[in-house]
């Protein structure tokens, strides 16, 4: 069936979908923008950046299946680590894990027009990566100010997997999360690169997989519990991949 349809698809890919995808993505970012600032960042996030997250999905169109969702609670903020597998990991996380998604982004990034000011106004974290001791006061600033129900999301293999496979983590999602005492979310993303594949234009509707575990209290540790909390993390994260992706 997908050898058939694949050609007509493309055909609604290229001249339906992704003009769409440009137009509301810049739609949807203004009214962040704006609403950040009429209400508040919280708001823009939970409402605005999620609402543009699952009307993409449904024009791709993707069904998204959600278990474990009571393990993210909104009186909580956490370190959010997920595997990456393709760009509709974006969609499916922020459409349907039910909390106010911040990302922690590098200093620099605050420079380009439009781009830096606008996730300034969202609620996004800048920080000094060559710098561990003011990144962490910046993450600790923002979060007094973002409150409850944040989610610090990041993707610990630092890129996409060509093949899949889960990759070895860095390091600096869980040092925040043990200098700040926060606790790790586990969230495994599966079934997205058969929609978009990583480094490829190859888009085609399907199903995507979204499991949220328990989260891993990191209160007591220290960061000589740094590579524990890792493999932990990790090894969560794998155990509901499929085994050839693990």
């Amino acid at each position: 069936m997908k050898r058939v349809l694949y050609w007509p698809y493309q055909l609604y890919a290229w001249l339906v979908f992704i003009p769409l995808v440009i137009v509301l993505t810049l739609l949807f970012s203004t009214l962040v923008m704006i609403f950040s600032v009429i209400v508040s960042p919280e708001w823009a996030s939970r409402h605005i950046i999620t609402t543009w997250a699952r009307l993409l999905a449904r024009l791709t169109p993707i069904a998204v299946n959600v278990q474990g969702a009571g393990n993210a609670s909104r009186d909580r903020t956490y370190v959010v680590a997920i595997n990456h597998q393709s760009q509709f990991d974006i969609l499916v996380v922020y459409g349907w894990l039910q909390l106010d998604l911040k990302w922690v982004i590098k200093q620099e990034l605050r420079k380009i027009p439009g781009l830096g000011k606008g996730c300034e106004m969202a609620g996004h974290i800048f920080v000094d990566r060559s710098n561990p001791r003011t990144a962490k006061k910046a993450v600790n600033e923002a979060l007094q100010k973002l409150g409850e129900g944040v989610g610090m999301l990041f993707f610990p293999e630092g890129t996409r997997s060509d093949d899949g496979r889960l990759l070895r983590f860095k390091k600096g999602a869980f040092r925040i999360a043990i200098d700040q005492g926060l606790p790790v979310l586990p969230v495994t993303v599966s079934g997205t690169r058969d929609i978009l594949p990583a480094r490829s234009l190859k888009l085609f509707p399907g199903r995507a997989a979204m499991v949220i575990h328990p989260p891993i209290e990191t209160a007591s540790l220290t960061l000589d519990d740094l590579g524990d909390l890792m493999k932990q993390a990790r090894d969560t994260i794998s155990s509901a991949l499929p085994a050839n992706l693990r």
